[in-house]
């Protein structure tokens, strides 16, 4: 489980070259990657075009420039030729986690069934500072002042849809609207897993999305104050302007991907990039991903959030994952400078 989207349009390309106190950057080989010859390069290389256009500096803009006159057949070859694999550490641990587009039940006037609202940017929200705590807003701190986007049924499925920062609202009439993240009160996220964990509520090993949300649903009456344990709060804005077979906006702005798009770290990954990431755990797998979202609660270089896509059996698969593993970002060749890894093959 991870906080919403940061939904900042603009992508800086930080270049991790630049890393800072106590980061650690080394360079690798292709041959290092585990699964590399065996991935969908065309794919990834598909996703990449579609935001490599909003990085920033000359290295990305002349590579973005040669990948779109790239053929499917020579993706491989492109990634190979272009870039540089380089893994950059720091002292948070390795963590996947998963993220997907909900599909919610929702009315867009508030009723007896529907009275869990989902609010819109308040205009007077600071630009840095935390504000209002989930708390304050629960109890009623934004009431008429016609905020609200859209009503839901449940506060613990609203809750969950600000965890994704993005999903699709199911009206009455059988239309659907889409809404992504627009800003948050700027109070850390804390995952409320973790707060049952404390609690001796579940148990590590079990502390996934489905596990959070039975707790919650066989104790009504404890369930607000462990949502409230999380003080950090959501705003939605809508995206129903983006086609339906296409993902939320991601923080580029554009569409994320299933299973091409994850959530990084900007500090420490470039927004817009390739990055490839191995996941270990019990359903390990390898692949080429594009660095397109971000999310309050991934920090530090070898932290990452994947998108599995839009509905239940999407969210079954993302609530599943988390499990340790490596990212290795892919940088432009022109970066290559670095001390060089062991060469002891796959990791």
């Amino acid at each position: 489980m991870t906080a919403g989207r940061a939904g900042a349009t603009g992508a800086p390309a930080l270049s991790p070259m630049a890393a800072s106190a106590g980061r650690r950057v080394t360079g690798l080989e292709f041959s290092n990657l585990r699964g590399w010859a065996e991935d969908d390069h065309a794919s990834a290389l598909s996703v990449f075009c579609e935001s490599c256009g909003d990085m920033r500096g000359d290295d990305w803009a002349r590579v973005c420039a040669k990948a779109r006159g790239v053929r499917p057949t020579e993706a491989k070859a492109f990634f190979e030729a272009t870039f540089r694999p380089v893994l950059i550490e720091d002292d948070v641990p390795s963590l996947f986690t998963g993220y997907y587009e909900p599909e919610l039940h929702g009315a867009l006037v508030r009723s007896d069934r529907f009275h869990v609202p989902l609010y819109g940017l308040p205009p007077e929200l600071p630009k840095s500072e935390p504000w209002l705590t989930r708390g304050q807003i629960e109890d009623g701190a934004l009431v008429g002042q016609g905020l609200e986007i859209a009503w839901l049924d449940d506060p613990v499925e609203a809750f969950f849809l600000q965890v994704q920062g993005s999903g699709r609202i199911r009206l009455p009439d059988g239309r659907i609207i889409r809404l992504g993240y627009a800003g948050s009160n700027r109070h850390p996220y804390s995952s409320i897993g973790r707060a049952l964990i404390e609690r001796g509520a579940v148990r590590p090993e079990e502390a996934s999305a489905d596990v959070v949300k039975a707790w919650l649903a066989d104790h009504p009456a404890e369930a607000g104050q462990v949502l409230r344990t999380n003080a950090s709060f959501v705003f939605f804005r809508e995206i129903s302007e983006v086609p339906a077979d296409q993902g939320p906006l991601g923080t580029m702005n554009r569409p994320v991907t299933p299973l091409r798009s994850v959530a990084v770290d900007p500090a420490a990954v470039p927004l817009g990039g390739p990055v490839w990431i191995e996941v270990q755990g019990p359903e390990p797998f390898c692949r080429l991903m594009v660095a397109q979202d971000t999310g309050s609660a991934i920090t530090g270089a070898q932290r990452a959030d994947i998108f599995f896509g839009t509905g239940p059996d999407a969210g079954l698969k993302a609530g599943r994952v988390r499990a340790g593993g490596r990212i290795v970002v892919l940088l432009p060749a022109q970066h290559a400078e670095l001390p060089r890894a062991k060469a002891e093959g796959p990791s």
